[in-house]
């Protein structure tokens, strides 16, 4: 499969599948997806992105070069690459920036169309210095500024320095605990950024609330998982042992993209927008 072009107009990136989709359609879906099988249902559905991870229980890391170069045989809409070398806070040590900056090389290397990412400094401030170098390895590649975004000391000063660093766009729920939630600030946010810099969505949307959140905010794409519970086909269980900690996921169930729940999300951003 040939690498998706990248065609840098304006703020926005725009690549020759995908985003001719969302000129079409005036919106772009972008779902997170950490199985081949959560990535085929999403490009099913109608999705024009993906966020490629692994570990959505945590937030989404890096996923393995494996998953990259199979879920790239099997979509052509573009996949975005989660940076992210462990789950919990983003102030990160100086080995696990080595980690970050070689797990960019490499999924670079096998067919990433971009990269999500983002560091924090301890006072709840971007990186600046940091995301520079990340950002200096991850060229030409348009790059998004995760959900790291949610956790700063002031969002809107914080907007100012990512279009200057040049992110392409922000994922953000509001700084709340979901984009239905935050989507006063998200308003605040796609007005001050006057489109130099895409404000997503992400955080809880559901079909029950994205309607709302689209007719509020303005925003022309979302971010959301779209998943539905899937019973594991092992037929022997031992129901005494559990491979992860205690709050991880069941044993003998997955999550997975629903296709039918991508497709109403679909159908109601195309009714809305």
């Amino acid at each position: 499969m040939t690498k998706l072009a990248i065609e840098k107009t304006g703020s926005e990136s725009k690549d020759t599948s995908g985003v001719t989709k969302r000129m079409a359609e005036g919106f772009l879906m972008e779902v997170c997806v950490d199985s081949v099988e959560s990535a085929i249902n999403a490009e099913r559905g109608g999705a024009g992105r993906l966020e490629l991870c692994s570990s959505l229980l945590e937030g989404g890391i890096t996923p393995s070069i494996g998953l990259l170069q199979v879920v790239k045989q099997y979509v052509r809409i573009p996949v975005y690459t989660m940076i992210r070398p462990r789950g919990g806070d983003f102030l990160y040590s100086d080995r696990e920036v080595e980690v970050m900056k070689k797990d960019i090389e490499l999924v670079r290397s096998h067919g990433a169309d971009g990269l999500v990412l983002g560091a924090l400094t301890e006072d709840g401030r971007v990186d600046a210095e940091l995301c520079m170098e990340l950002l200096a390895v991850s060229r030409p590649l348009p790059v998004t500024f995760h959900r790291a975004f949610d956790m700063v000391h002031d969002p809107m000063v914080t907007l100012e320095m990512l279009v200057s660093l040049g992110f392409e766009r922000v994922l953000t729920s509001g700084c709340d605990c979901s984009a239905l939630e935050g989507l006063p600030l998200i308003k605040r946010l796609v007005e001050q950024a006057k489109g130099r810099i895409t404000i997503m969505p992400g955080g809880g949307i559901t079909e029950r609330n994205l309607q709302r959140i689209l007719e509020s905010s303005g925003v022309l794409e979302f971010h959301c998982s779209a998943r539905s519970s899937k019973d594991s086909a092992m037929k022997f269980r031992n129901s005494c042992v559990n491979m992860g900690a205690s709050l991880t996921a069941p044993e003998y169930g997955l999550k997975v993209a629903d296709v039918s729940k991508v497709r109403s999300l679909n159908a109601i951003a195309k009714n809305t927008l």
